[in-house]
């Protein structure tokens, strides 16, 4: 088991550091953000506020240099 562990171990810290990498090189790039949230029909009245603060949020993430 402890081999197994290892392993595991080992393979979640190269993620971490290629993601780490990945994410510097694409900082400069523009990020596209998926909102899935009704803006129409029966669940739109409750789903819109959901979606403005959302977009709220990535104002300010972006105010303060992303």
């Amino acid at each position: 088991m402890k081999r197994r562990s290892l392993i595991k171990a080992f393979t979640l810290s190269a993620s971490i550091a290629a993601m780490g990498l990945s994410w510097s090189i694409q900082a400069a790039e523009t990020i596209k953000v998926g909102i899935l949230h009704s803006l129409s029909g029966t669940m739109a009245i409750s789903e819109t506020s959901l979606k403005d603060m959302a977009l709220m949020t990535i104002e300010q993430i972006n105010a303060r240099a992303g």
